[in-house]
């Protein structure tokens, strides 16, 4: 089960969220059948979104990231509640490519770097919010930061890595995001570069035994550092056979009808989790009837 802490110092100028994902992203690599490079790019992004989505205050709230940056790996989607329970998907589970000089997986070369990272917040509102950012990277934690910095004007660091074993598996998964708050002052701001440029890697870290919470205390070291809170989420889908009939109700009538004639039984699987929903053709018909009598 991942652990994921938030944290503020206490001159209110510094928030801080760390998470231990290393549970979250072994559960896409086992669910989503990623090659190394994918397994990378799926769980970093995975890491921020778990985050992001419990930055938000509404109990109902969710975010949802997607990365598109024309790269092999194709778009890669993340979606979280406030909890920090997350859940993703990616356009092409399984690429190989080269690694880089410095002989680490190459995720920007997976992601690609010719598009923009989205992100929409559902906060119970008429509209989501929606905002996006060109990718800077594609190496993830680097176009997260562009985000919160062009798109919501908040001075942000975001350090994400997932350590893939030679079996394929995750060993290790986590990350932290930082962000000043008004109260910060200059001698905050060069407290917290100097720590944050002797910071080792946050799966380095993990690998030796730290914890998350030993981890962001060290970024944030010179600081008197409080923890709000703690949370333990999870890989978790949030699919179901009424939200897939929502779906499919959602679908133009002659999509329908192409449906029901076609075969007896439409199947219907979920792009996150990979369960599978069957409707059968008189349960596609009584969907064409209720489009029809609205």
């Amino acid at each position: 089960m991942g652990k994921l802490i938030r944290c503020i110092t206490s001159d209110g100028a510094v928030m801080a969220s760390a998470i231990d994902s290393t549970d979250i992203a072994a559960k896409a690599e086992q669910l989503h059948k990623t090659s190394a490079v994918v397994t990378a790019a799926l769980g970093r992004l995975l890491t921020a979104a778990s985050m992001m989505g419990n930055m938000l205050k509404g109990k109902d709230d969710t975010i949802t990231v997607k990365i598109d940056g024309g790269g092999p790996a194709g778009a890669l989607t993340a979606s979280a509640d406030s909890s920090g329970n997350v859940r993703g998907c990616v356009g092409n589970p399984v690429v190989e490519i080269p690694l880089r000089a410095d002989g680490k997986l190459n995720v920007g070369g997976a992601v690609g770097k010719d598009g923009n990272v989205f992100v929409m917040k559902d906060l119970g509102m008429k509209e989501p919010y929606n905002g996006f950012v060109p990718i800077v990277s594609g190496e993830i934690a680097e176009d997260i930061t562009s985000y919160y910095a062009v798109s919501e004007q908040i001075p942000t660091v975001c350090a994400l890595g997932v350590l893939v074993s030679p079996d394929l598996t995750v060993k290790k998964a986590g990350g932290y995001i930082i962000q000043l708050l008004p109260a910060a002052d200059e001698d905050t701001i060069s407290r917290l570069e100097e720590n944050l440029k002797n910071a080792p890697p946050v799966t380095e870290q993990l690998d030796s035994g730290k914890s998350i919470g030993e981890i962001v205390k060290g970024v944030l070291s010179g600081f008197d550092v409080e923890i709000l809170y703690t949370e333990e989420p999870v890989y978790k889908c949030r699919c179901s056979r009424k939200r897939t009939e929502k779906v499919l109700a959602s679908l133009s009538t002659d999509d329908l009808n192409e449906m029901a004639s076609a075969q007896e039984n439409t199947e219907v699987r979920c792009d996150f989790c990979g369960k599978k929903y069957t409707f059968t053709k008189d349960e596609i018909q009584n969907l064409i009837k209720s489009k029809k009598s609205t």
